[in-house]
């Protein structure tokens, strides 16, 4: 059986049911994780140590990772994957960086005065898979920025191994990127434990980091209701544009490179002509028949597919019908087709701008909304780790100026305390402060 569909020129009364995810009963994981949260709310690190016996068939003595254990085990890799780990943080900083907003100060009228200013999460908590395929370039999507923005604390929470220890990969970029201190908790609990502390692990303000699904749900539902989580996320995705000038090797090896991440991933290509489709189906056989995590990728494929559209308009509309987590521009004039997308988490243009490049070391943020969020949330960026306070100071003058207008729109809501704040402030004899602090100090 074909592992890729093609549907030719679908109505756009399809695209809907053509831009689903794959879906999975819910119910039996929300009770499963709801009651590994409570246990844990409740139990502390005991809780921790029962669910992990349970779970994963021993029983940590404890959690946190020593630095030097951290340390040996940076020391422990190969020269190279420590220096791609050192170029590949560099070039996310310096993306990173380059976000940091810049205070806003307006008067808005004479004596009015609106200031905004960016502050940094104090204490941020992140989570980084640590199965078969450990994430340890998450490490450096989400703590690099968390340090750009100056979090006061960063933590990190990622699976044990049967021995206690952790990936060194992770170790390592744990190191290279400052992070404060990392304990060796995998799952929801590990999720449980950031959100409501345990003796061993603190309370964070906000988590961040992508998982299975016990971690997904474990995440949605504590950001429901107890701390702030970075993004709606669920399998990976991605949507490749391509028109006849593509390449048939190059689109099918972004289809696979996608699929390799679960089974429950999805790739989709949207293409010009059944001729160009049907050459990345034989593309696709050809290079599966080489990659090492064969059995999941095909398992993805099964609910991957191919779609023909004629006109290039349709294929962008589609696009954005879809909102993938990242879009490929393999077509003529990308950067025109780039100008009409309107949901994306992240965008590659161009033959030479594949997806695995943001993935590692290009300099953008991996962490990207997925099943369609893209219509309405950005991905892990810089401000994502900061958030914003607003500051007003009004002169006797200003709030005069403001007065008939606070009043009438006050007592329009009934609300007329907050109209006779107002008003007993301007028929007050005092004269102080009636004018603008003459310098704002800078903040610290």
């Amino acid at each position: 059986m074909q592992m890729l569909k093609i549907y030719d020129n679908p109505p756009r009364s399809e695209w809907g049911r053509l831009s689903e995810r794959c879906t999975r009963s819910e119910e039996e994981i929300t009770e499963q994780v709801a009651a590994i949260l409570a246990e844990v709310r409740t139990g502390g690190d005991r809780a921790l140590r029962e669910i992990t016996q349970r779970i994963e068939g021993h029983r940590p003595e404890r959690f946190e990772i020593p630095a030097e254990e951290l340390d040996a085990a940076a020391r422990a890799l190969p020269e190279a994957m420590k220096e791609a780990l050192r170029t590949a943080k560099s070039q996310i900083e310096a993306f990173h960086r380059a976000q940091l907003p810049a205070e806003v100060c307006v008067e808005t009228l004479p004596g009015v005065r609106c200031l905004q200013r960016a502050m940094a999460i104090d204490r941020v908590g992140l989570y980084i898979p640590g199965g078969k395929a450990p994430l340890f370039s998450t490490v450096l999507m989400l703590a690099v920025p968390a340090r750009v923005a100056g979090c006061r604390e960063v933590i990190l929470c990622t699976p044990a191994r049967a021995d206690g220890s952790i990936a060194p990969e992770i170790a390592c970029a744990a190191r290279l990127c400052g992070v404060d201190r990392v304990f060796a908790v995998g799952g929801a609990q590990a999720i449980a434990a950031m959100a409501y502390g345990t003796e061993s692990i603190p309370r964070v303000e906000k988590i961040f980091g992508p998982g299975n699904r016990y971690v997904t749900k474990a995440k949605q539902l504590i950001g429901a209701r107890d701390v702030a989580i970075d993004l709606p996320a669920g399998p990976s995705e991605v949507l490749v544009l391509a028109d006849e000038g593509a390449s048939p090797a190059f689109a099918a090896a972004d289809l696979l490179s996608q699929a390799e991440h679960g089974g429950d991933s999805q790739a989709v290509l949207v293409c010009q002509t059944a001729d160009f489709a049907r050459a990345v189906q034989r593309a696709v056989e050809e290079q599966l028949s080489q990659r090492r995590r064969g059995e999941i990728i095909r398992e993805a494929l099964q609910q991957s597919r191919i779609i023909v559209l004629t006109e290039r308009a349709d294929r962008i509309a589609f696009s954005n019908v879809y909102a993938p987590e990242h879009l490929i521009l393999s077509m003529r004039d990308p950067w025109e087709a780039a100008s009409q997308i309107t949901a994306a988490g992240s965008v590659f243009i161009g033959p030479w701008s594949p997806e695995s490049a943001g993935d590692y070391a290009s300099g953008t943020n991996h962490t990207l909304p997925t099943g369609g969020w893209a219509r309405s949330y950005s991905g892990v960026n810089t401000d994502s780790f900061l958030r914003k306070i607003t500051f007003q100071e009004l002169t006797r003058e200003g709030l005069a100026r403001l007065a008939p207008t606070i009043e009438t729109m006050a007592l329009g809501e009934g609300l007329d305390a907050h109209a006779a704040a107002v008003r007993i402030r301007l028929e007050s004899p005092e004269r102080q402060n009636e004018t603008p602090s003459p310098q704002i100090p800078k903040q610290s």
